[in-house]
């Protein structure tokens, strides 16, 4: 599966929720999740663990740039991801939490994200598929960063993991 991703400081979170509303998105959830990266010879693979929610495991590759960017993965079940990467335990890197609200406008995933230990973020999903090409998934990201637009802060090119571990030049980071 693959999606365009964009990701940025975040100055206001109120004022983010009101332009979300403002926008007709729809608020879907607010949970804690928690991230465990491990360290793997390519890409970047997760274990993603919410609340109330069954454990994922997500595998991607996408480069580190502060643009709206393609991000190659996919998502494996608890079992699924013991066939793919066996069940002897892989070597952690780093471990993210976070605060996360989602909501959702057309195929648009919107994620007000508060990070332990970093702060605030706005990061932007756009689901490609059959009728939402690469293209259009560009246009809706550019049309969103224009509406958060006074509340956003900078661009950012790293994942929150990249950030907190503080070793982006990494090569084996660059999947």
């Amino acid at each position: 599966m693959h999606n365009i991703e964009f990701k940025c400081e975040l100055r206001d979170l109120g004022l983010a929720r009101a332009t979300c509303r403002s926008l007709k998105a729809t608020h879907i959830i607010s949970f804690d999740q928690t991230d465990t990266y491990f360290r793997v010879p390519t890409g970047r693979l997760k274990k993603r663990e919410t609340s109330g929610e069954p454990t994922e495991w997500i595998f991607y590759e996408r480069a580190n740039r502060a643009a709206a960017k393609l991000s190659h993965f996919m998502i494996y079940s608890e079992e699924q991801a013991k066939e793919r990467f066996g069940t002897e335990p892989l070597p952690v890197w780093v471990v993210v939490k976070k605060r996360r609200e989602l909501w959702m406008l057309g195929n648009t995933r919107i994620h007000l994200d508060t990070v332990e230990g970093l702060g605030t973020f706005l990061e932007l999903e756009a689901l490609v598929s059959r009728d939402h090409n690469i293209a259009r998934c560009h246009e809706a990201l550019t049309s969103l960063r224009e509406a958060f637009a006074p509340i956003l802060g900078e661009a950012i090119g790293l994942g929150y993991s990249d950030m907190l571990a503080g070793d982006a030049a990494d090569p084996a980071r660059q999947g």
